[in-house]
This record gives structure tokens, sequence and C-alpha cells, in this order.
């Protein structure tokens, strides 16, 4: 699979509604992930980031103006042990209390389908990150429609050992701006991991589209220690 740059595939997609981005910095030591959100309605956009104990959670920004918190309201990221969980949705409450019981991601996923928001019916897409002996291995789990259509729910998982340094993977919700949004097709992307946590949300802040960015989150996980860094970007402030 090519490896592809990230801040272009960004740019050039006005629309591509949530993403994950899950890989290894280029020195070895961390773990990376991020996640950002997008909105085109004025709920939607209507959010921010906040931190909570073990991860985040999206928060209405001006309280008198949400007009619905079904699906907009969430914890996309939370930590179980040594594992990290990262969604977008309440999906990941399921992953954590059912890997909580000794469930798999796989296991967890197969009580949810995508999102009910027809005619979009998003994609519900998830992602878990494993620490530990100074490595760590991920996957990352896609739950959509039979192309629009509502009836079929197929579900996939890719899961990676291992990983390169300086490369990751992205997924997101949709290929492009439309009526109705079409979903991510295919495998999630090769991309290269760079720079800092700072340089690194930058790039991933300023590659995507100002009028329909909402917030993003990225997070360095030490690989030696455990321990982990965070970056919250808000467009509300």
């Amino acid at each position: 699979m090519k490896k592809l740059d990230i801040s272009n595939e960004l740019k050039i997609n006005e629309y591509p509604g949530r993403g994950i981005v899950i890989g290894k910095s280029e020195d070895g030591k961390y773990a990376v992930c991020a996640y950002f959100i997008m909105g085109r309605s004025t709920n939607s956009r209507n959010r921010i980031f906040v931190k909570q104990d073990d991860g985040i959670r999206t928060q209405a920004f001006d309280p008198s103006k949400l007009e619905d918190p079904h699906l907009i309201i969430y914890s996309p990221v939370r930590v179980l042990g040594n594992k990290t969980i990262v969604t977008n949705g309440d999906q990941t409450d399921t992953i954590y209390d059912l890997m909580n019981q000794q469930l798999t991601f796989e296991q967890a996923l197969r009580t949810r389908e995508f999102e009910d928001d027809a005619p979009n019916y998003t994609p519900r897409i998830s992602g878990i990150i494993k620490t530990g002996e100074r490595d760590f291995n991920y996957a990352m789990s896609i739950l959509k429609s039979a192309n629009g259509n509502p009836q079929s729910c197929q579900r996939f998982t890719f899961s990676y050992k291992n990983p390169i340094c300086g490369e990751g993977h992205f997924i997101h919700t949709y290929i492009g701006n439309g009526t109705p949004l079409p979903s991510f097709e295919g495998e999630p992307k090769l991309v290269g991991i760079n720079g800092t946590i700072d340089e690194f949300a930058a790039m991933l802040w300023d590659s995507l589209n100002d009028e329909n960015k909402v917030s993003l989150f990225v997070r360095y996980i030490d690989l030696e220690s455990g321990k982990f860094e965070d970056r919250i970007i808000n467009k509300n402030k």
C-alpha cells in the first residue's frame, strides 16, 4: 500500500467528517493517536473537547444552543488498563464496558451498528491501542451500511502488530461532502506520522477545512513509561 501524506488527504477533502489516526512516532518512542470532529450543522459545530479522568468528552460550547445531544455528545477517548480506546461515538463506552468483562474489541462491536442518522447512516469508526513491554499493537474498525442500505450492517476490523516507526493508519467517516454523505470505503489509509506532538497536532489542524473543522485531540503515549501527553484544539473558544 502506498504511504500517503495525511496533510494532503485532509486538504483535498472538505468534509472527511470524523477521523481517527493511530501509529508510531518517527523515533519509535511513542504510540500516537489523534481524533478530530467536523460539522456542517449549527448543532454539530457547537462543540468542544474537554478533558476527563481517562480521556476526553465532547461538550456543547454554548449549552443554550444545544438542539439534540444524540450522536454528538459522547466520550471519544477512554483508557482501560494498558488499552486506549478511541471512537466516533458512544461505542467507546460499549467497548470499555464489554472488554472490562473479558470480551474482545471485535466482540464488543458486534453489539453495535452504524449510526441511526438516515439518510447518511454514518459509519461507526473505532480504534484501540494496546501498549506494554516497550511496544504496542493496535486495531481499527468500521461498522457501515451496505452502500446506504440500512438493512445490512457490514463490519470490518484491521489489526496492526509491531507498527513501523513513522507510519500509521487513518480512517474517517466520509469520502467527501454530499447529500447523503458518502461513507468511507476500503481499508484504513497508510499515512506518515511525523514530528513532535505539537508539530503533528498543528499539521492536522491546519490541514482540516477551516469552515467545517470543530475540534482535534492528539495523544502521544511513551512506550517505556506508559505516560501520555495530550493536545486539544477547539475552534470554539
